[in-house]
């Protein structure tokens, strides 16, 4: 085995026996362009390998095939990743929506509680901006003034919770 090899498998095996997660994310990318499909994806896989919580990742973008009348370019991409958590991961999934998702190593995921409540909120989150984002597009003027009021009074009633949690601390 060689030294690289062997490094790069003690930084795994470490990371792992730390709470990492070691998988593979699966992609789809289109372009109007060839070198546009493969210029994006490696791009992509740039900017994951930059993110927080990545340890490393490798990706291979498959060559890029015409789509329906040679209109548009498409390919997949196969991202090896080692992230610190599976919180991290998650956070992979979310933002760039994978159509599948492989967790090669550990065989057991466990979180702690509050990497859960973190999950949670993280999904919690992220569907609420998709929602928004999604209904500000379709919905009337009257119904974007009542989604605000009700986003409203949903935080005044975030911030009695906390509050409560801050006085049951201390």
């Amino acid at each position: 085995m060689s030294e690289k090899k062997k490094t790069v498998k003690e930084i795994t095996d470490k990371a792992i026996r730390d709470g990492g997660v070691l998988a593979m994310l699966y992609f789809d990318i289109h372009a109007a362009k060839k070198e546009d499909v493969q210029n994006l994806g490696v791009g992509f896989v740039n900017h994951v390998i930059k993110t927080e919580g990545v340890v490393y990742a490798l990706g291979e973008i498959e060559e890029p095939v015409p789509g329906g009348e040679g209109k548009n370019y498409s390919s997949s991409i196969e991202v090896k990743v080692l992230t610190r958590d599976f919180i991290t991961l998650a956070n992979l999934c979310l933002t760039h929506s994978p159509f599948s998702v492989e967790i090669t190593r550990p065989d057991r995921i466990n979180l702690q509680l509050n990497e859960a409540h973190e999950l949670l909120g993280l999904l919690g989150a992220t569907t609420a901006e998709y929602k928004k984002a999604i209904l500000t597009k379709i919905a009337k003027p009257e119904e974007i003034a009542e989604m605000q009021r009700q986003l409203k009074i949903r935080a005044e009633l975030g911030k009695k919770i906390l509050e409560k949690k801050e006085g049951e601390k201390e």
